[in-house]
């Protein structure tokens, strides 16, 4: 079959199905290709089941800990099967409402492997998709004007490190775990490792994770990194950092794993029931048919100008495949971006100060803009402000106090440069600080703002006055 298109998107994560829903609601006729399930990486192997894994692992935490608020609960069981039952439940029901939204915007949707073929008798360009499908049948021939390569990524292994699925693992094996191990060392102290030594920690699971970098979370505040560090290790979490390990020395067995570790010159060796190697994600840009294409991939990743367009202009690539940062929320804007910039509406490329990052751990970790380090880097003279929870009345009802907000500014200008947060509900709070960097916002602004008494946001007020030095109760 040959059919004819405005843009064919290959793949359907939430930067791919976001696009062609807009795309659709620009008056373009589109189509979207994916290999596998509608919402992609984010939805069935990524964001969703994981953060539903976490809040099972905090509620199970708070239960066990109901004492505290007056409620005694006796016999608290942990059921792997139904925190996983439930875990699909949820991702059932939102990969129907993906089905939905692409139905209901006129979205036609081809299963199979999407390839970009060269100029050929379709087209003078590249760019036409040639859909090959499972059980081997013709492939569909698809000719677009345009073409959105939103592909996603994998989990990274370390070379030489041979991932089994039973006893050395990455996120996507972790995801179906039914029946938890008593022990866990983890490979990778970043966003995804520390999300994972959380959980694990919180269903019970004797933690240690193993990071190369100074520091966990390197990419991080400094601050907010020795804060997650002292909070783990409270919660018996073993965190080795400068550390590296010996891929060629893993040993498994029936018993478990063995790794030999070295840190400061010196060899440990640990033993534990699995390993869960979360080392970062490689963009899935192999046998897409880039090689037909002049299109321009460094280290890995499509390169593009700030539309988001590629070497070849009518082909624009966003997500995990453009490396930066490998965030859902970004996918979906920067294909957003890229299919107003195809109807040639105004756009504006997306600037980093802009886009909060978030860590779903307990606390959890919110942060956006510029780190202290950074902004010192960049030449700035700065202002701090910092304010611990505790100072915020209700993170001491909800019993959670641990953490703190951290905003910086310019001392020139007064403009906010980065904040920083670490704490209770931090995922949600970061969007104030969000909404006030592209505002442009003064730390007297934020200050200004009336923050309702009880809540976690008056931790902003007390931090922005803090900045000058003004803060009542920090």
């Amino acid at each position: 079959m040959t059919e004819n298109y405005d843009l064919v998107v290959l793949g359907a994560g939430p930067g791919g199905y976001v696009a062609a829903v807009r795309a659709s609601q620009l008056g373009l006729k589109v189509a979207v290709v994916e290999k596998e399930k509608l919402g992609g990486v984010c939805l069935h192997k990524g964001c969703i089941p994981s953060k539903t894994l976490l809040r099972s692992a905090e509620l199970y935490q708070n239960m066990k800990s109901s004492t505290e608020f007056g409620i005694e609960t006796n016999d608290v069981e942990l059921k792997m099967p139904l925190v996983q039952k439930r875990k699909n439940k949820i991702v059932s029901q939102l990969e129907k409402g993906v089905q939905g939204l692409l139905k209901k915007n006129k979205v036609d949707v081809y299963h199979g492997t999407g390839r970009i073929l060269g100029p050929s008798i379709f087209s003078p360009q590249p760019g036409t998709i040639a859909v090959e499908k499972a059980d081997g049948s013709e492939p569909d021939m698809l000719i677009p004007k345009f073409v959105l390569i939103a592909t996603g990524s994998r989990p990274r292994t370390l070379p030489g490190l041979t991932i089994d699925g039973t006893h050395i693992l990455h996120s996507d094996h972790a995801l179906q775990m039914e029946e938890l191990p008593n022990e866990m060392v983890i490979v990778g102290g970043g966003v995804i490792g520390i999300e994972w030594a959380s959980m694990l920690s919180d269903f019970g699971v004797s933690v240690t994770v193993i990071e190369y970098a100074e520091r966990i979370l390197p990419f991080e505040d400094a601050d907010v990194s020795k804060e997650m560090t002292r909070i783990l290790k409270k919660r018996k979490v073993k965190v080795l950092t400068s550390s590296k390990v010996l891929a060629d020395r893993i040993k498994t067995s029936e018993k478990g794993v063995t790794l030999s570790v070295e840190k400061n010159g010196e060899t440990v060796e640990l033993s534990t029931d699995r390993v869960l190697v979360s080392v970062g994600r490689d963009a899935n840009i192999d046998d897409i048919g880039l090689n037909n294409t002049s299109i321009k991939v460094e280290n890995g990743v499509i390169q593009t100008n700030g539309y988001m367009q590629t070497e070849e202009e009518h082909i624009y690539a966003i997500g995990d495949v453009v490396g930066g940062y490998q965030l859902a929320h970004v996918a979906s804007h920067e294909g957003i971006l890229a299919v107003e910039h195809m109807a040639e509406k105004e756009v504006q490329p997306i600037e980093a100060k802009h886009i909060p990052r978030c860590t779903y751990s307990r606390p959890e970790i919110g942060s956006i803009g510029l780190t202290e380090e950074e902004a010192k880097k960049e030449g700035y003279t700065i202002k701090v402000g910092k304010t611990a929870f505790r100072a915020a009345g209700k993170s001491l009802v909800f019993g959670e106090p641990d953490g703190f907000i951290k905003i910086i500014s310019d001392e020139k200008t007064d403009d906010i440069l980065g904040v920083h947060i670490i704490g209770a509900h931090a995922t949600d709070l970061i969007s104030e600080a969000g909404l006030a960097t592209v505002l442009d916002a003064t730390a007297w602004e934020v200050a200004n703002v009336i923050h309702p008494h009880p809540t976690l946001s008056e931790v902003y007020g007390e931090a922005a006055t803090a900045v000058d030095g003004k803060a009542i109760h920090g």
